[in-house]
């Protein structure tokens, strides 16, 4: 079989070449992205008069009969054939004969590996969006029934201060909100056209690159050839954010499976998001948000492989740039799969708020509020903390919590000691008088709520927007 480009070649690649170089064994998965480029570039050429309108039919025509074999599987792929690019050309020309060679004029592997891989990250963002958006849906949701369950907050896995369940659901929903900006933002950078740029400077043919990217839906067009050819920060991108993400949903993975342990017990997740032993009977195990925390580091490490690949490289294109597909790739599906299993997770998952309002009653969590206490009848904040800082260790020897003690053994603390100190240690009020914007009283964390839902209503409308403009 001989190759497309084999004509200032004399001799056969060593067939370990060939296994070692060719990318079709996962580069494969650009075949719609490619056949979607290529029916855009095709059909300019016959715009723009380069190839009469005859060739431009049979090849649109042959493109769309490849297109079927790869739907229905029929497509088969060869590592002689190198990469998804060739397999698809080869392919086409073994359909509608030579005329099929024409469809590579004006173009090279290098601008058009380039846009194959912008129109699948196009995809690939807004579908991270909506994803993203499901989740925020659920934790609203969650945090809207728990608005009155109290869970100790805590500072170095200790107990610090009692919060609204409600208002940790929603530091999770501002985290992901970050996310998903970043993404939409992300999507101008990777709605750019590099298509025209050739190998690395451009092409001797009369092309209409903007006529291209109005075909492909794409916002804007690369400046400069070298640029387009050599860019593969909008991926560096993908995966930086894909990473907060991974880090995030870690971060609540960890959480799920402390809560979930017999030692927390505030929650409880659902059977489908678990999985039992093989030895110990008893065992739920919550295997679902373990391997969301395993596999954060994997998509790191593709962000750190790629950055690595790229750090060095001259302009424009060299072939270490193979190495951008795998680790993107493998994010995608790793990302895909958190999201798609953390939203159904998070809205079926039981919350204990009976244990969690024990835990906050048998702490001393609500030790702050007696300062803040003392410090408005007029003692130093400095020495309100070490007048608390006493009594808690009178506490902790003789067995008992804040609200266990008398007012005569407050008082042997401080004289400022009122009967109202039993109201100021109640978890509601300690709750309800962190009354400021961002706070955890009831009414704050209801507004909260509500802006958060108004942000989401946005984010619908952007998702709708973008899903119609990526069909």
């Amino acid at each position: 079989m001989s190759k497309l480009w084999g004509g200032r070649f004399t001799k056969k690649t060593d067939q370990l070449v060939e296994e070692y170089t060719a990318s079709i064994t996962f580069d494969k998965e650009l075949a719609e992205e490619d056949i979607e480029g290529s029916l855009a570039h095709v059909t300019m050429l016959g715009k723009c008069g380069i190839l009469p309108a005859d060739d431009v039919e049979k090849i649109k025509d042959g493109l769309l009969a490849v297109q079927g074999m790869i739907r229905r599987g029929e497509l088969e792929y060869t590592i002689q054939n190198e990469d998804i690019h060739m397999n698809i050309e080869k392919t086409l020309i073994d359909l509608i004969g030579p005329v099929g060679g024409k469809l590579h004029t004006g173009r090279s592997r290098n601008d058009q590996v380039a846009t194959d891989m912008h129109l699948y990250l196009r995809k690939r963002v807004v579908e991270f969006v909506g994803l993203l958006i499901k989740l925020q849906e659920a934790l609203l949701e969650k945090a809207k029934d728990n608005l009155d369950t109290i869970i100790p907050g805590y500072t170095h896995l200790q107990r610090a201060q009692p919060i609204l369940f409600a208002h940790h659901m929603m530091a999770y929903v501002s985290m992901f909100q970050r996310d998903l900006e970043r993404l939409q933002d992300s999507y101008k950078r990777v709605d750019m056209l590099p298509l025209g740029a050739g190998a690395l400077a451009g092409t001797t043919f009369p092309i209409d690159r903007h006529f291209v990217a109005e075909q492909l839906g794409f916002g804007r067009v690369y400046e400069n050839s070298l640029d387009a050819v050599s860019d593969r920060d909008f991926i560096l991108e993908f995966l930086s954010n894909a990473s907060m993400i991974m880090m995030h949903l870690s971060r609540f993975s960890e959480e799920m499976v402390l809560w979930s342990s017999t030692e927390f017990a505030f929650i409880e997740l659902d059977d489908a998001f678990c999985t039992g032993s093989s030895i110990m009977p008893q065992k739920k195990n919550p295997d679902v948000a373990e391997l969301v925390r395993g596999k954060t580091g994997r998509v790191y490490g593709n962000l750190f492989g790629l950055m690595t690949v790229l750090k060095s490289l001259p302009l424009a294109y060299n072939k270490d740039m193979q190495e951008d597909k795998e680790g993107m790739f493998d994010t995608v599906r790793t990302l895909q799969g958190a999201l798609q299993l953390f939203a159904p997770m998070v809205a079926t998952m039981k919350v204990n708020s009976d244990r969690m309002r024990q835990a906050v009653n048998q702490d001393f969590s609500n030790a702050t509020d007696i300062a803040d206490y003392l410090v408005n009848k007029g003692l130093p904040f400095r020495q309100a903390h070490e007048v608390i800082g006493k009594t808690v260790l009178y506490c902790i020897q003789n067995k008992k919590y804040l609200l266990d003690m008398s007012i005569e053994e407050f008082k042997t603390f401080s004289s400022l000691f009122e009967s109202d100190i039993y109201q100021v240690l109640q978890p509601e009020q300690v709750v309800n008088a962190r009354n400021v914007y961002g706070g955890t009283a009831s009414n704050q964390v209801t507004e909260a709520i509500a802006r958060a839902e108004q942000v989401l209503a946005q984010s619908n409308e952007w998702l709708q927007v973008y899903l119609e403009k990526s069909k």
